[in-house]
């Protein structure tokens, strides 16, 4: 037997490979399918069932593609209906794979299709549970986002996932292996660990949820507080992996369009594409295309453009380092972005030689920030997370989080010089280029955000442990 989990760290996402005497499933998969087929051929193995734990809302899965592939069906849990042909299997359902067997548990409460897949070894011992977001490690799923398609509230969903996770996942034995959907950085939760690999055991010692000692009332209350809204493109992941989507195959022949800067010019104006600038930050504080986007690849780059685009349909026109084209719309298509009409050929330095308009941003380092401050009053806007502004920040600094800029415009100055930061660098100089993109220019990146602030000295409020946050 053999269990490999493949984690992509920008989704924050662990899809499964499992083998066993020739035959393999594949669990919750991305969207680029070869590897699962190459990794089955060099194991001279035949994928024989693709397993999916729910309609994921975070990215789009490659079950229809892989099925379509390899002819193995498509496995849902109880109560998924999907437009496609599919296994529907009962609770309790027993899949033969080699000398294994995988069982679905339903466990609703994140959504109502929502299934654990639990493996016995050859000798009909439970060894270990790929619970999808039913139960990540420090964490479970979040009971808001299928509240229209079941017609519940997240109180009644929450209820629900309750219910699963006493009745189908906490009787398990300690020692079997927890292998979750997802780990820090996914929005599907709140307090999601950093490890993706733990046990039953250490989630009953460790995680909030799996308390002896919850009653369903504290549940529900503790799973539900501090929601923050999901981000808007998931609704429209969510139908795509019900309904179906194109083949990335030919979302890539389609958006490996080369071109030259004139044709490229001509392009945004027609077409009233979105500029997307994949860069490293430093090279877009440098110099870049007015009014373009930047969300580096090198970040958290996929659920920030689904975040912050929303818009799936919207048509988008790249600005990549050379020969990361194809990476950028592959990573673009596994959250649902499937219109990239074309990249800037030779990137931005083609721009720059063909004499066009071009824009930078001013950028300073902590030390001349401090100065600065010194000197004169001048708002700072912190684009962290609530969390990471309440653990410290900035004394005075407005909290306007990235994930929701533009709800906050309207705080920004209009003509008064204001500073920016995050925690790096990264998110300032995304939320840099969204604000300048609106037409607000009177602002100043600090490179190297809170980090290095707090090394030289800024007054900040007295850190809190995160731990101890409500």
């Amino acid at each position: 037997m053999k269990i490999e989990q493949i984690y992509t760290g920008c989704l924050a996402q662990g899809a499964y490979y499992i083998e066993s005497n020739g035959e393999v499933a594949i669990i919750d998969p991305l969207r680029e399918v070869k590897p699962y087929i190459d990794r089955a051929k060099a194991d001279n193995a035949t994928i024989k069932y693709i397993f999916e734990t729910h309609f994921h809302a975070d990215f789009v899965s490659g079950h229809l593609t892989l099925s379509r592939e390899t002819d193995a069906p498509i496995i849902f849990g109880p109560n998924a209906n999907p437009t496609f042909d599919a296994v529907i299997a009962k609770d309790g359902q027993e899949f033969k794979l080699g000398e294994i067997t995988i069982v679905a548990l339903h466990t609703p409460g994140h959504t109502m299709e929502s299934t654990t897949y639990l493996l016995r070894d050859s000798k009909g011992k439970d060894h270990a549970i790929f619970s999808g977001d039913t139960l990540f490690l420090g964490d479970v799923g979040r009971p808001d986002l299928a509240q229209k398609a079941a017609h519940m509230t997240q109180e009644e969903l929450a209820g629900t996932l309750f219910d699963s996770l006493r009745s189908k996942i906490m009787p398990l034995a300690d020692d079997v292996i927890v292998y979750p959907a997802h780990g820090a950085g996914s929005a599907c939760g709140k307090n999601l660990s950093k490890e993706t690999v733990g046990t039953i055991g250490e989630q009953k010692r460790t995680n909030y949820a799996l308390r002896a000692d919850m009653t369903r009332e504290e549940f529900i209350k503790e799973v539900t507080d501090g929601l923050l809204p999901p981000p808007q493109y998931f609704p429209l992941n969510v139908k795509m992996n019900k309904e179906g989507y194109e083949d990335i195959d030919e979302i890539i022949k389609r958006g490996t369009h080369a071109l030259e800067p004139d044709a490229f010019e001509a392009a945004v104006n027609e077409s009233g594409a979105l500029v997307l600038d994949v860069r490293h930050q430093q090279d877009y504080i440098r110099g870049h295309i007015p009014r373009s986007i930047f969300i580096g690849l090198d970040g958290g780059f996929a659920p920030w453009v689904g975040a912050l685009i929303g818009d799936v349909k919207q048509p988008l026109l790249l600005v990549t380092p050379e020969g990361r084209e194809e990476e950028t719309i592959t990573r673009l298509s596994r959250v649902g972005f499937d219109n990239t009409l074309g990249y800037l050929k030779g990137g931005f330095e083609a721009w720059m030689k063909a004499g066009k308009e071009y824009d930078t941003l001013k950028s300073i380092s902590a030390e001349e920030f401090k100065q600065e401050l010194s000197e004169k009053d001048i708002p700072v806007f912190d684009v962290r997370k609530p969390g990471e502004y309440e653990a410290a920040h900035v004394k005075d600094a407005h909290l306007t989080p990235l994930d929701f800029l533009n709800d906050h415009l309207a705080e920004f100055p209009s003509e008064e010089t204001f500073f920016i930061h995050c925690a790096g660098g990264y998110r300032s100089v995304i939320a840099a280029s969204i604000l300048k993109s609106r037409g607000i220019h009177n602002l100043v990146d600090i490179a190297g955000g809170f980090k290095d602030i707090k090394q030289v000295g800024i007054p900040i409020t007295d850190e809190v442990c995160p731990s101890t946050q409500k």
